[in-house]
């Protein structure tokens, strides 16, 4: 289908029209870097848990969970279930922290407690993770419209790019914070439409879908073994753990709407509705995926026609159809897994709604990359422009870089999304490299919790370490096969498991050894 019906092109533009307009209803307000970053902090608590829903709820989820749930089974249901003890130690701790200091960057205590250069190490992490999962989002979203349109996947990411960057640099944190909730309320009727025309199309409906799930296991949470090193319950419930106590206690997308808030306790009630509202809802992208497994197993010419599509996107243009056909013969479920979503919209959802549903995707990406860029833009603006630039910079100075900055983190996340194209599984691309990239600054911020005897050497010597480790985690495969024994033994996921305890035992350790001395000298 490379022609979308002239209604569907309607709602589409209808909708961008719609993004574009708040973000030059809210350029009125915007006459300072605190209304910009902040919004001065007057909006309610309810709006600012929808939006870190819809921050959460991005078209990673939309797509690469019904991917997942597709090609393998719930395991990855597992990092939902983790929210919870998250949420309730930002709850007690981070958002009282948060509220109290004052700062709207994340980082700016790291320079109290450690020194510039950990300030500094922790925003560059946190740029490299944005710029990473923007680009991830960007690759989602363009993937899934290609199919419903044929147009470039290049093309589609610097268009939609381009209405993102308007919207955010025009209206700022409120302006992302309104739209997210109008996205949130829109990408969740988009899965709930979704999930009924699957249902309606499945013969036997429900029950079929359940006979056929539990035949092939796609419920399964994954072995309850100690296993380490497969991607067991055990590896995706820690994995969980350590990224959204990283999300909800020191990424920047979420410690800025923190001060959005109009109190302390209006944000911390945030979380929790962001927490309520997503669980369920990510359940139901992983029925989704499963319903469509039933559904495509029920119509095997289907599946053949997205294998045979998926083996000619890996082959150079010149193949003959017998060596795509020999290809597609070797692919698994989960080699095209993120296709049959877009797949199943471009055959099966009726005019008019495909235009809604497409408004939905675009919605579950536009949501987080336009809170990304706004993130990273502040961040930018706080610990590098002011601290190493200009000191006394001036209200109209800081605004104007942080329209800069936005505009330029937008570029470099269509750039990253660009060279992910080809990328086997969305999902796991973010999850590998969000763990890589985040291990090093929640260990270190950990660090300062938990000891506070740490000092500035103590955190030096743990960072360096532990990057040393993350980087051999992440890079070991390359060793030569003779020295396999080198290699790193446990699942990717375990990276920021492993990175962010390296970290804070490391300083910790260095800490009571520093005072174990002290003690010594005295007596």
């Amino acid at each position: 289908m490379n022609n979308l019906p002239v209604i569907d092109i309607t709602v589409i533009i209808i909708y961008l029209l719609a993004m574009l307009l708040v973000g030059v209803w809210f350029s009125r307000k915007n006459k300072s870097s605190e209304q910009f970053t902040k919004a001065s902090g007057m909006i309610p608590g309810w709006a600012v848990g929808i939006s870190l829903y819809a921050t959460f709820l991005s078209s990673n989820t939309f797509l690469g969970v019904p991917g997942k749930a597709f090609g393998t089974n719930w395991n990855a249901l597992v990092f939902s279930l983790s929210m919870p003890l998250a949420a309730w130690a930002a709850v007690k701790y981070f958002v009282p922290f948060y509220r109290t200091s004052g700062d709207v960057s994340a980082y700016t205590h790291l320079e109290h407690r450690f020194g510039a250069w950990a300030r500094t190490y922790a925003v560059v992490c946190f740029l490299l993770t944005q710029l990473a999962r923007m680009g991830s989002i960007f690759f989602g979203i363009a993937l899934s419209l290609q199919a419903l349109t044929g147009y470039d996947m290049t093309t589609i990411m610097v268009v939609t790019g381009f209405c993102i960057v308007i919207y955010t640099v025009m209206g700022g944190i409120e302006a992302v914070i309104w739209t997210e909730v109008v996205q949130g309320i829109l990408l969740t009727f988009g899965g709930l439409l979704i999930l009924y025309l699957v249902v309606m199309n499945v013969d036997g409906g429900v029950s079929s879908i359940i006979d056929v799930g539990m035949a092939d296991h796609k419920f399964s949470l994954g072995s309850f073994d100690m296993d380490f090193v497969g991607s067991s319950f055990w590896v995706i419930l820690l994995y969980g753990f350590f990224i959204n106590l990283n999300n909800f206690g020191m990424d920047q997308n979420y410690v800025q709407r923190y001060h959005t808030a109009t109190s302390a306790k209006e944000a911390a009630r945030s979380v929790w509705l962001c927490v309520k509202l997503y669980i369920p809802i990510s359940l139901l992208f992983f029925i989704i995926g499963t319903a469509l497994y039933a559904y495509y197993a029920q119509n095997p010419d289907l599946t053949e026609t997205i294998r045979l599509q998926a083996a000619a996107e890996r082959l150079p243009g010149s193949a003959t159809e017998s060596e795509i056909s020999t290809l597609a013969a070797t692919l698994q479920a989960e080699d095209y897994a993120d296709k049959v979503m877009p797949h199943f919209m471009v055959n099966m959802v009726p005019v008019g709604l495909l235009g809604l549903v497409i408004s939905a995707i675009m919605a579950a990406a536009m949501s987080t990359i336009s809170s990304g860029m706004n993130a990273s833009a502040t961040v930018f603006t706080e610990d590098i422009y002011k601290r190493y630039f200009n000191r006394k910079s001036t209200n109209k100075q800081a605004l104007r870089m942080l329209f800069i900055a936005t505009g330029v983190f937008g570029v470099l996340g269509i750039v990253t999304g660009i060279s992910m194209i080809g990328v086997k599984s969305i999902l796991d691309v973010w999850w590998e490299l969000s763990g890589i990239f985040a291990g090093g600054m929640l260990g270190l911020f950990l660090l300062g919790l938990i000891s506070k005897k740490a000092n500035n050497n103590d955190a030096a010597v743990a960072v360096i370490v532990g990057v040393l480790v993350i980087l051999w985690m992440t890079f070991s495969y390359l060793i030569p096969e003779q020295y396999s024994y080198l290699r790193y033994p446990l699942h990717a996921n375990m990276i920021i498991v492993v990175g962010t305890l390296v970290i804070s035992l490391v300083g910790s350790g260095m800490a009571r050894l520093g005072c174990t001395r002290k003690s010594e000298r005295k007596t």
